[in-house]
């Protein structure tokens, strides 16, 4: 094996391993605000992912939320708009953090704040979603797919749609009347779908990284 092919097999490695480090992030998120929060201080479950950032589990939030956005900055795809969405990730990761969800009583520069993380937030998952459906599904143009291929797309597009539908419920649930959200928002309904969204996410990085459904050679 010469220099160049050497080169290579390194850069694929280091890419593959970039996806699976994205993957296991977010699909460890969920399970360690929740179990952290909860064993470590015994902090009950939130109403949303988001919430976390006001107990003691905040920096954990926020740590994880840059790592995802500086490792969506680092990442490279085979065409230049794969990176462009990578770049959008970070900015969009990073304004999640650093405009945290509005305390329980919030001021008015707490509420300017909120509206800022929730259009970060969803803008963040839509790019999510953009990476599941459109971009991790491509093929070689010049090669076609092979059989583990076509089993890691009918991933991509469960993770990409699973992630859709649990936004669309969660705006489903915001424009509720306020009687009938009530009800629903005692079982923290906005959390477990963040939750089961962010997991979606990470299961379709892990495959992408090859974690998962890869192929013999």
């Amino acid at each position: 094996m010469n220099g160049e092919q050497e080169s290579a097999n390194a850069l694929v490695i280091s890419y593959l391993a970039l996806r699976r480090v994205i993957g296991i992030l977010g699909t460890l998120l969920p399970f360690l605000l929740f179990f952290g929060a909860l064993i470590i201080f015994g902090t009950g479950i939130q109403d949303s992912i988001s919430a976390y950032y006001h107990t003691d589990m905040g920096d954990v939030l926020v740590g994880v939320l840059f790592a995802m956005g500086f490792f969506l900055l680092s990442y490279r795809g085979y065409k230049p708009v794969d990176n462009k969405f990578g770049n959008l990730g970070f900015v969009f990761a990073l304004g999640v953090a650093l405009f945290p969800t509005p305390p329980e009583s919030p001021s008015r520069l707490d509420v300017f704040i909120g509206y800022a993380h929730f259009a970060f937030a969803g803008l963040f998952f839509l790019t999510l979603i953009y990476f599941s459906l459109c971009l991790f599904t491509k093929t070689h143009p010049n090669r076609p797919p092979t059989p583990m291929k076509l089993k890691r797309n009918r991933v991509y597009w469960a993770c990409g749609y699973t992630m859709l539908l649990c936004i669309v419920l969660i705006v489903v649930f915001y424009v509720l009347p306020a009687g009938v959200r009530s009800i629903i928002a005692a079982h923290s309904p906005v959390f477990w779908l963040e939750a089961i969204a962010i997991v979606a996410f990470g299961i379709s990085w892990l495959t992408k990284g090859e974690a998962l459904l890869r192929d013999e050679a």
